[in-house]
């Protein structure tokens, strides 16, 4: 091989590229601490309560959902909305593009800092690419002013 170009040199590049591929694809701010871009009824309270919340207990107040919004809980992996007043909606937390944490909820969108995807607060559908499947449904329960997961 006399162009300077070895198997070795090739593999090699390959696997660099490979790596710097792979961490481009990590998970942004997935610590399980509120994000500063998040909305302002998404702090508080509901945080404490988010980390020790399990099936059947307390996840939030329905007054810490913002109408028209919607609050991430980073630990259970999952976004509770209220497109319209009184309907609460949950869903995956998880994009389902590359798998990162969605990280806000704004302009009636469930946002994911990784590579852009949005998606619609009222049924988890896809809103902005690059993802093509929805957010997956998951299951609350509404009760007077309380949010219970399952």
């Amino acid at each position: 091989m006399t162009d300077g170009s070895t198997r070795r040199s090739v593999l090699t590049t390959g696997t660099a590229a490979l790596a710097a591929t792979c961490v481009g694809c990590s998970n942004y701010n997935d610590n399980g601490s509120s994000s500063s871009s998040e909305t302002p009824a998404s702090s508080g309270g509901s945080a404490s309560r988010a980390a020790s919340a399990t099936a059947g207990e307390a996840l939030a107040q329905t007054s810490e959902i913002p109408e028209g919004g919607g609050t991430i809980f980073k630990d259970q992996k999952i976004v509770v909305t209220q497109p319209t007043k009184g309907d609460f909606k949950a869903f995956s937390a998880i994009c389902t593009h590359q798998g990162c944490t969605v990280n806000q909820v704004v302009d009636g969108t469930i946002d994911c800092p990784c590579h852009g995807s949005k998606f619609h607060i009222a049924d988890g559908s896809v809103a902005h690419g690059p993802a093509t499947r929805p957010l997956p449904a998951e299951s609350i329960t509404v009760t007077g002013n309380s949010i219970t997961l399952g």
